[in-house]
């Protein structure tokens, strides 16, 4: 907390946190901007609760005093009380689910099936396809 925080500094401009969705992009998000400004360990510390909101907030503000004492650690506890709304993996096995419908466009069933090849890591082209026609 005595880290001097320089004039010119300025904190992340990123969307506050507010506890609901998956901490580890939000993290991962907020130390890629931090890292622009060559902050160090200290000035990331004192940044990361200004980019806090709702619950998230809450809960920082119950962190006992000097409980903290990194940005390692910080991050560490941060990971932990919001794992649960980690983002969970999705597999190729999913996109047998995506259907066409009988009143929906193609358009719409296209937009749906490729939103959701996007959130599959290492989807093999094969997988793809055989969703794909499944889901007509």
């Amino acid at each position: 907390m005595k880290a001097k925080v320089l004039k010119d500094f300025k904190a992340p401009d990123i969307t506050p946190y507010d506890g609901t969705s998956d901490p580890s992009h939000y993290l991962s998000n907020f130390k890629n901007r931090m890292y622009l400004t060559d902050a160090s360990d200290a000035i990331r510390c004192k940044a990361f609760p200004t980019t806090l909101t709702k619950t998230a907030i809450k809960w920082f503000d119950s962190l006992p005093s000097r409980s903290i004492s990194s940005f390692d650690d910080l991050s560490g506890k941060f990971i932990a009380r919001f794992s649960i709304q980690k983002d969970k993996a999705k597999h190729a096995p999913s996109l047998l689910g995506i259907k066409k419908g009988d009143r929906k466009s193609l358009r719409n069933y296209l937009e749906r099936f490729n939103k959701a090849c996007l959130d599959i890591q290492s989807l093999p082209t094969e997988a793809a396809i055989m969703g794909l026609i499944n889901g007509l």
